[in-house]
């Protein structure tokens, strides 16, 4: 029986000739990743059991971006706590301050991820990293503590969706809608404890960015995780950032997948998915007229340097509409950097928006942009959960940037071609 691309790297990690769904493994963990929410926790986990060592101070990655900056006194100890970890056990791989960035843009941006490799991270949107062919996955913070001292966790091997684009894009749609329109088609556990695996000659025209966005919310779906094939598009990314040999993983001919989706990518529409479930979904103009307080655009959904040049390109010529908080997150200070020196800052500014250093902020309603009781907000991050970015009575719609600029120019939610 033939192997998916997932089941070849658990293959590889665990030793075996093969795999299948359905097998419980002990598989090598290539990369541990935390961050100031979720490392405590499997610091503290690991002074309770006297695990006093990491299995390579190397391999492990912590990122303070959820709630730093500090927002609160709580937050600085968090950031405290996984700072003196890191000293503690030679952690060089130590973001905070002005090298943060949000961890699922970069981690990648950074070299840290690779085709074929086996990465866990204590953050659920960890399986952003399949864009680049890697098996990564979202763990608990107790797992995150047995992987940092023993180097290897355990998995159940799982089913697989195969998903078929192909088509071209029209204006104005992306990978975020790719990935709303697949979740509003098979809903928030249509992939329940699957790997959802891209394919299709479509792939070839998709931006790596849009790959980013598209991995990042296959949880939303309840996927254990999400990959794409390698190819010129991935290893362009890779050049300059990947020095170490590693091994793409295809699927085989004969690889079982429990259903097919088969997914025209010319017949897609900017979409919006409305609260409070990711797979709340439908074309933005069904919600056309909606008064809007609060855009958010950024976040390691889509913070990257394509998702911030749609956004300018909405809002070029245009002003956020008076009573709208639009705020901008660059992902890393790398892609701020590059948006600084493309002169993006100085339009989202100069059009009345907000631009936030590199922070998960907002998205789970940590900071930077909290909303108040009825409130409501399109956003490019993951999750329009009951309170997910503020109050309980506030409302999230989750979109692309394209939609997300137009709605803050034009304060009501309203489609990119109506702006432009």
């Amino acid at each position: 029986m033939g192997m998916t691309m997932t089941q070849k790297i658990f293959a590889r990690h665990c030793g075996a000739e093969s795999v299948a769904a359905g097998d419980l493994i002990n598989a090598r963990l290539d990369l541990v990743m935390g961050s100031d929410v979720t490392a405590p926790i499997a610091i503290q986990a690991m002074e309770t059991h006297g695990l006093d060592r990491v299995f390579n101070p190397e391999k492990i990655v912590l990122v303070m971006d959820h709630f730093a900056p500090n927002k609160d006194i709580q937050a600085a100890r968090n950031c405290a706590t996984c700072r003196a970890f890191a000293q503690k056990h030679g952690i060089k791989n130590f973001y905070d301050g002005g090298r943060m960035g949000i961890e699922h843009a970069l981690l990648p941006e950074q070299g840290f991820i690779a085709p074929g490799e086996l990465i866990i991270g204590a953050d659920s949107h960890t399986c952003t990293y399949g864009a680049l062919g890697a098996f990564s996955t979202g763990i608990g913070s107790t797992d995150m503590a047995g992987g940092m001292y023993a180097g290897e966790s355990w998995f159940k091997v799982p089913k697989a969706i195969r998903v078929e684009l192909t088509g071209k894009f029209p204006e104005f749609v992306g990978g975020k809608d790719v990935i709303l329109t697949l979740i509003g088609m098979i809903g928030v556990d249509g992939a329940r404890y699957m790997s959802i695996e891209f394919t299709g000659d479509a792939i070839a025209d998709i931006s790596i960015d849009d790959r980013f966005a598209i991995c990042n919310m296959a949880i939303e779906a309840g996927a254990k995780n999400a990959i794409f094939p390698v190819d010129a598009v991935t290893l362009e990314y890779l050049q300059g950032r990947v020095d170490r040999p590693f091994a793409p993983a295809k699927p085989d001919s004969d690889a079982v997948y429990e259903r097919t989706i088969r997914m025209d990518l010319s017949k897609l529409k900017p979409v919006v998915a409305a609260p409070h479930l990711p797979s709340n979904v439908k074309p933005v103009e069904e919600y056309a007229g909606l008064p809007v307080d609060q855009v958010i655009i950024g976040c390691c959904t889509n913070g990257h340097i394509t998702d911030l040049r749609q956004a300018a390109q909405i809002m070029r010529g245009h002003r956020v509409a008076e009573r709208v908080r639009c705020t901008i997150i660059p992902a890393t200070p790398t892609i701020y950097l590059q948006a600084m020196e493309e002169g993006l800052l100085e339009l989202f500014v100069r059009a009345g928006a907000t631009v936030s250093m590199p922070t998960c902020g907002p998205c789970n309603g940590g900071h930077v942009g909290v909303l108040a009781d009825g409130e409501r907000c399109v956003s490019t991050t993951n999750r329009n959960f009951v309170g997910r970015m503020g109050a309980k009575t506030s409302e999230v719609y989750l979109a692309s940037p394209a939609v997300a600029a137009a709605c803050a120019v034009a304060g009501v939610i309203v489609t990119p071609e109506e702006v432009k």
